[in-house]
C-alpha cells in the first residue's frame, strides 16, 4: 500500500543504507520491502515513534532485514518462492510432528541426525528440536534460559552439526522446528552482564529498578509462573545494587521490548536461526512480551503489534519461514495470536491447542466428553491461512486452564473440579491408575498443574507394575485414542518423544541438584535405545503402541480431508461418553470423514440419526472404518464403538 510518510522514510533509508549491502543483489529482497513496509512503518510507529531516535531505529531496522536477507543461503531463497507460490503448504494432512530434547533423544544433533531414519519409519516429518542455544551449566529451565543467542550449547553439537541436521532433513522434505525465546534471558547473557556491570544502555534492555516501589506496584496484579521455587517477579542483583523483573526464574531477566534496540535485536536472533535451516520459528512465551502496571502483564494489545511486526519482518527477508505462538492462555485469547486480518496468519501461522490437550485429559479422567464437547464449541475458529499445533503432551505441565463458565455448564463446580482433576492424575481419587505429580502448587490461587509422561498418566506404569493384561489393553487402547484425536481433529499432530513406545516417569531427575525441584524432569526423558528395539517385537508395549501409531499416521496422509481447511464441524450426541466430529470437503461435501471417539471403557452405541441425514443408514448405504480398514458394528443405525476406541468412518454403497 503506498502512503507518503513511510514512502518518504523508506526512500530516506535506502539513500542512507551501508554501502556493502547496496552492492548485493536485493531484487527480492526490495520486492517484498516495498510491499510490506507501509505495515511495518505504521507498527514500528506505533510502538516506538514517540522517541526521539525513532528514525535512526528504523534505518537499523532495515539495515538488519537486509543484512540477514544477504546472509540467506541460496537454497533457503529457493524454497521462499516456492512456498510463497504455494502458500496454503502447511495445512496438508502430510505433516506429522515431534517434539524432542537433542540430548535425551540421541546424545546429541549428530545422534539426532543418524536417528532420523527411525522417526521416517514412524511417520514423522516434522521435528521441534528443543532448545539448542548455548545455556548456563546449571539450572537453565531447561534450555529456555539463553545465555548466547548465536551459539549452539556445546552439550548438544555445533553449528556445523546443524547444518548437517538441517541439510539432511531437506534432502527428506522434512521440516525443522527451532526454538527462540522472546520474553528472557539467562542472566548470564552478554547483555544482562553488561547491565550489571553499570551500563545504563544494557540495563535498558530489562526492567530495572533501584528501590521496590514499582516492582510492588507490578507485584499487586501479576501472578506467579513458579510460585513453589520462583516465587514473587524480581529478584535482587547485588552486582547491579538494582531490581530486575524475572517472571519465570530469578535466573530469567524479561526482556524490554518498550525499548526498540530490544526489538531490533531479537528481530536479528529470529532471522539469523532462519538462515541456520529453521523452516518454523517457536516462539516462546510470547503473552509475556509487554509489561504493564495494573495487569496481570499477559496478552496485552503490545505484545501482540510485536508479533505482527516480527512477522512482517520475517516476510521480506525469509518468507518461507513459520511463527509457532508459545501462548499456553485462557482459550479466548489464543485464537488471537494468529492474528487479527480475515484470513491471513498475521502474528504466527500456528498456536499450540492447549485447551483442547486439556480438554482430552479431562475427558480421560470422567470418562466422559461433556466437558471436551463444550470447551471446544467455545474455542474460537482460527483464520483461514493458520493452523492448530495439537498435542497430548509436551515438555511441559498440564495446566486445566479450562473456562469456568464451560465447567459450570456441564454441571460441575469449577474449583472442586479442578481439585479432583488433580486428585485424580496424581492417584489420590479411587480406582485412579495415573501416576502423575502436582506442579506449580500456588498456596494463594489454589492452582496445581499436572506433571508425568502420557503412558504414566494412563495408567500404564500401574498396569505394568501389577501386571493387569486389561489395565495394560486399556492404557494402549487410550494413548492411541488420543493421539487418533490429534492426528483427525484439523492442524499439525505433535508428538512428544518417547510416547510413541510408551515410555514411563523416570525418576532420575532427583539425583540431579539443578533439577530436583523440578518435577517437569519426570517426563523428559533419556531414551533407552536398547529397548526401542522391543518395537520390533510382536505383542510388546512398545510394539503394540509404535506400530499402533505408525498406522494411524499413515492412514492420516492419505486422508484429503485431514488437511486443515476450516473444514470440520462438531456434533452433538446423546451419549456423554462421545466425542464427535465430521471432516468435510469443501468442495464436494459428499465426501467426508467422521470421527468417533469412546472415552469410557465400556462399549458405547451413536444413533446415526443424529449425526445427519446422509450419515443414516439403511440397506443401501453402509461405513467402513479406514483406520481398521472393517465395516464396524451397526444394530438398528446404533454404531457401536468398544471401550476406549474410536473410528474414522466413511460411506460405501
Amino acid at each position: 500500500m503506498y502512503e507518503p510518510v513511510a514512502h518518504s522514510l523508506l526512500n530516506d533509508i535506502l539513500n542512507r543504507i551501508r554501502p556493502e549491502i547496496y552492492k548485493e543483489d536485493l531484487r527480492h529482497f526490495y520486492t517484498r520491502l516495498g510491499a510490506n513496509f507501509y505495515a511495518i512503518h505504521s507498527l514500528f510507529y506505533r510502538l516506538y515513534g514517540h522517541r526521539k531516535d525513532f528514525e535512526g531505529q528504523a534505518q537499523k531496522l532495515v539495515e538488519t532485514m537486509a543484512c540477514q536477507y544477504i546472509e540467506r543461503p541460496e537454497a533457503l531463497r529457493e524454497s521462499d518462492i516456492e512456498r510463497e507460490d504455494n502458500h496454503n503448504w502447511f495445512l496438508s494432512q502430510k505433516w506429522v510432528g515431534m517434539a524432542l530434547y537433542a540430548h535425551g533423544f540421541a546424545d546429541d544433533l549428530n545422534g539426532v541426525r543418524e536417528h532420523l531414519p527411525y522417526l521416517e519409519s514412524l511417520g514423522v516429518n516434522l521435528l521441534h528440536v528443543m532448545p539448542i542455544m548455548q545455556c548456563p551449566q546449571g539450572s537453565s529451565d531447561g534450555g529456555y534460559a539463553v545465555s548466547d543467542f548465536r551459539e549452539i550449547d556445546p552439550r548438544v553439537g555445533t553449528l556445523d552439526d546443524l547444518a548437517h541436521l538441517s541439510y539432511e532433513m531437506r534432502q527428506n522434505d522434512m521440516l525443522l522446528t527451532l526454538d527462540v525465546v522472546l520474553n528472557h534471558t539467562s542472566d548470564e547473557h552478554e547483555w544482562a552482564q553488561k547491565a550489571k556491570a553499570g551500563d545504563p544502555v544494557y540495563q535498558d534492555y530489562y526492567y530495572t529498578f533501584s528501590n521496590r516501589n514499582v516492582p510492588d506496584m507490578f507485584e499487586q496484579s501479576l501472578p506467579e509462573i513458579f510460585p513453589e521455587t520462583a516465587p514473587g517477579n524480581f529478584t535482587w542483583d547485588e552486582d547491579m545494587q538494582r531490581w530486575v523483573m524475572t517472571v519465570f526464574n530469578d535466573y530469567q531477566w524479561d526482556l524490554n521490548y518498550a525499548n526498540p534496540a530490544v526489538f531490533i535485536e531479537m528481530l536479528d536472533v529470529i532471522l539469523y536461526w532462519a538462515n541456520k535451516g529453521a523452516d518454523i520459528v517457536r516462539l516462546d512465551a510470547v503473552a509475556f512480551l509487554w509489561k504493564k502496571i495494573g495487569t496481570a502483564s499477559q496478552n496485552e494489545r503490545e505484545a501482540h503489534l510485536i508479533l505482527q511486526l516480527l512477522k512482517d519482518c520475517c516476510q521480506v527477508t525469509a518468507p518461507g519461514v513459520l511463527f509457532i505462538a508459545e501462548a499456553i492462555v485462557a482459550p479466548g485469547e489464543v485464537a488471537k495470536y494468529f492474528g487479527e486480518d480475515a484470513v491471513i496468519a498475521k502474528e504466527c501461522e500456528i498456536a499450540y491447542n492447549a485447551t483442547f490437550m486439556a480438554l482430552m485429559w479431562d475427558a480421560v479422567a470422567t470418562k466422559n466428553a461433556r466437558l471436551l464437547n463444550q470447551g471446544m464449541k467455545s474455542l474460537p475458529s482460527k483464520l483461514d491461512r493458520a493452523t492448530w499445533l495439537n498435542y497430548v503432551r509436551c515438555h511441559d505441565d498440564i495446566g486445566l486452564g479450562f473456562d469456568d463458565s464451560d465447567i459450570a455448564a456441564v454441571g460441575y463446580d469449577p474449583s472442586g473440579h479442578r481439585r479432583f482433576l488433580v486428585d485424580y492424575f496424581t492417584g489420590r481419587f479411587d480406582h485412579s491408575h495415573a501416576r502423575g505429580l502436582p506442579f506449580g502448587q500456588n498456596a494463594k490461587t489454589g492452582d496445581t498443574r499436572i506433571s508425568g509422561s502420557l503412558a504414566s498418566l494412563v495408567g500404564l506404569q500401574y498396569a505394568l507394575e501389577q501386571q493387569d493384561p486389561k489395565a495394560i489393553e486399556d492404557a494402549i487402547a487410550q494413548i492411541l485414542l488420543l493421539h487418533g484425536l490429534t492426528l483427525s481433529y484439523g492442524g499439525l499432530p505433535l508428538l512428544y518423544y518417547g510416547d510413541e513406545v510408551g515410555t514411563l516417569n523416570d525418576d532420575a531427575y532427583l539425583q540431579d541438584p539443578y533439577k530436583m525441584e523440578d518435577n517437569r524432569w519426570v517426563h523428559r526423558p533419556i531414551i533407552d535405545w536398547q529397548k526401542l528395539e522391543r518395537r520390533f517385537e510382536t505383542g510388546t508395549v512398545e510394539n503394540r503402541i509404535f506400530e499402533g501409531l505408525r498406522h494411524l499416521i499413515s492412514v492420516r496422509k492419505e486422508i484429503d480431508v485431514f488437511a486443515d481447511f476450516n473444514n470440520r464441524s462438531l456434533i452433538e450426541t446423546d451419549n456423554p461418553h462421545l466425542f464427535v466430529f465430521e471432516r468435510y470437503d469443501l468442495d464436494q461435501n459428499r465426501h467426508s470423514v467422521l470421527v468417533v471417539a469412546n472415552f469410557h471403557p465400556e462399549p458405547q452405541h451413536l444413533d446415526m440419526s443424529q449425526v445427519g441425514p446422509h450419515w443414516q443408514l439403511d440397506g443401501y448405504q453402509r461405513i467402513e472404518d479406514q483406520i481398521s480398514g472393517h465395516q464396524p458394528d451397526v444394530f438398528s443405525d446404533n454404531l457401536i464403538i468398544p471401550g476406549f476406541s474410536h473410528y474414522w468412518l466413511t460411506r460405501i454403497g
